[in-house]
């Protein structure tokens, strides 16, 4: 498996001012990188649904969409490889992943949770670019429904505990709130994205393997790249920790895993 260590890595930051060129190197780029890792930046999970809940599935379901229903997309970190773990080059030998920065949350008058964005901070995010020189997210979900990314059953959308991801794509990509019912956000993932893979949902299948991300990546010591709590970074790591699992736990192939996100659907019904 080969990642970043053949020659240097760039995480292309991604503005309002040079969406369109980066995706227009995105397009280039998604068939022969068809392996896709994802990761987000969100302002937390702020409320809790009340009411009755045929079980806890649905309540977790509910959580999950009246907190995307709310708030804002902070930032969306992309890591294409091809089918051997290998990430695209722009330019003399630098690989690159991207992160996109989005203009919508507003640190003084929008809701979040407090600890989220303390780490968010922490990890250098600045919220007064992201304001004055973010990405808008309409315009983004746009431009995304014609890369070549979405909609595409070649391409292997890699994640790690990915409800809210997805969840925050979806309302982009739609322009609307998520469905109200969980097996009507299901349908329309597998329109989006016809094939993911959670690997929260793969190491139930692994032995001696558990925990977030970070703890995943010391345990299978796998090298972080860039700041921890940034999406770029975040999705880089995703990738290595999915092509060392795929290799050293799944004999090259977790296709049967795929379609399942971790906690939510047939994953929350089989626990």
């Amino acid at each position: 498996m080969s990642t970043a260590r053949k020659g240097t890595l760039r995480i292309r930051e991604v503005w309002a001012d040079n969406l369109e060129e980066e995706l227009d190197l995105i397009r280039e780029i998604v068939d022969d990188f068809p392996y896709l890792a994802m990761d987000t930046e969100f302002p937390g999970v702020v409320v809790r649904p009340v009411g009755v809940f045929r079980n806890s599935a649905e309540f977790h379901y509910q959580t999950l969409r009246a907190n995307v229903d709310l708030l804002k997309l902070i930032q969306l970190g992309l890591t294409f490889s091809d089918e051997d773990g290998n990430l695209p080059t722009c330019g003399a030998n630098e690989h690159c992943v991207w992160q996109f920065n989005f203009r919508e949350f507003n640190i003084n008058a929008d809701v979040y949770a407090q600890d989220s964005i303390e780490l968010l901070k922490q990890s250098g995010i600045d919220f007064e670019k992201n304001e004055e020189k973010g990405i808008d997210s309409h315009r983004f979900g746009e431009l995304l429904m014609s890369s070549g990314v979405v909609l595409n059953e070649n391409v292997h959308w890699i994640t790690f505990h990915s409800g809210y991801d997805f969840g925050y794509l979806l309302k982009l990509l739609t322009c609307q709130n998520l469905p109200p019912e969980e097996s009507d956000f299901f349908n329309l993932l597998r329109v989006y994205f016809p094939k993911v893979y959670d690997i929260k949902y793969l190491i139930k299948f692994c032995n001696n393997l558990h925990g977030g991300l970070n703890k995943l990546a010391e345990i299978m010591d796998v090298e972080r790249i860039g700041p921890s709590h940034q999406a770029g970074s975040d999705s880089l790591l995703t990738s290595c920790i999915f092509w060392k699992l795929q290799d050293g736990f799944f004999n090259g192939s977790t296709d049967k895993y795929a379609g399942v996100l971790y906690g939510l659907g047939v994953d929350n019904s089989d626990s």
